[in-house]
This record gives C-alpha cells, structure tokens and sequence, in this order.
C-alpha cells in the first residue's frame, strides 16, 4: 500500500488529524451541547490530543494493530479487506487509548476515574468506528492516493528485478 516509510507516516498524518479533531468536536458537544464553542474548544485541545494520538498510533496501538491483522489476513486477501481489518483494528485500538487521554483530561484520577472511562469508551466507539470505517479512511486514502498513487502491479514487477542479476 505504501512505497516508504514516509508515505506510511503522511498517511497516519492525515487520518490522525482529521479524526483527531472530529473526535475532539463530538466529545465537547456530548459533555457541553452542540453550540458555537464546539469548534473553538476542540481547537484548542487540539494540539496535545493529536501528539497524544500520534504517539499512541505509531509506538503502541499500530504496533498491536499489525500482531493482530498478521494472524488473520492472508498475503492474498484484497486491499479492501486489509484496509477494512487495518482501520477496524486501529479505530478500536485508538478509542481505548484517546478515551483515557479524555479522561485524565477532563475527570482526572478521581473516584470516577473507572466509570468516567469505560463510559467514554462506549460513547466514543459508537461514533468513532463507523466515521473512521466509512468516513474518514475511504476519504483520506482518496486523497493520499491522488496525492501518492500506487504502484501497480505491472511496475511493481518490473521495479522488483534486481538489476545486480542483469
């Protein structure tokens, strides 16, 4: 799916940000109602959810996600399939870990730490997972793939001689 490494961490980029802030607008509008400030508060937020997210993407949830999909994909399954299982995988994952960033944020460790965040886990999954898996994922590999277009099968032979042998 991805030529390098720099493509893979442009694409968690822009699927990082992009839920990220949307995530960070539900949540103010579940714990405040849906007004003018749902925008403004989330920018706000921002800044350090999306560190937070990236970090848990990249060096625990992504880590986890690929011990995970190994053991169910194959070498031959689709691309859909393996970006369905990737993004399901992930998006569950990433509300584990962005429900306790919520948490620690907004309850702190109180006695409602436990409730307050199994609460969080259930209303951010019910949102999350279904705008990650028809949302934000086909959108977002739409625009990466105009902006990176893959290799298709025909270069990628060609491309894969090594020319050491010739």
């Amino acid at each position: 799916m991805f030529k390098n490494k720099k493509e893979h961490f442009i694409f968690i980029l822009m699927i990082c940000t992009t839920m990220v802030f949307i995530m960070s607008c539900y949540n103010v509008a579940v714990m405040e109602g849906f007004s003018s400030n749902v925008f403004m508060h989330a920018l706000k937020g921002f800044p350090l959810a999306f560190v937070y997210a990236l970090i848990g993407d990249i060096f625990i949830v992504g880590k986890i996600v690929k011990v995970i999909t190994s053991k169910i994909l194959k070498p031959t399954d689709s691309m859909a399939k393996v970006g369905m299982c990737m993004s399901f995988f992930t998006g569950c994952g990433m509300v584990i870990w962005m429900s306790l960033f919520g948490v620690v944020v907004n309850v702190g460790f109180t006695h409602n730490f436990m409730a307050a965040y199994f609460s969080a886990i259930v209303t951010n999954f019910i949102f999350a997972i279904p705008l990650n898996l028809f949302i934000v994922s086909p959108l977002v590999r739409f625009i990466f793939f105009k902006i990176f277009p893959p290799i298709k099968n025909s270069e990628l032979e060609i491309d894969s001689i090594d020319p050491i042998l010739e």
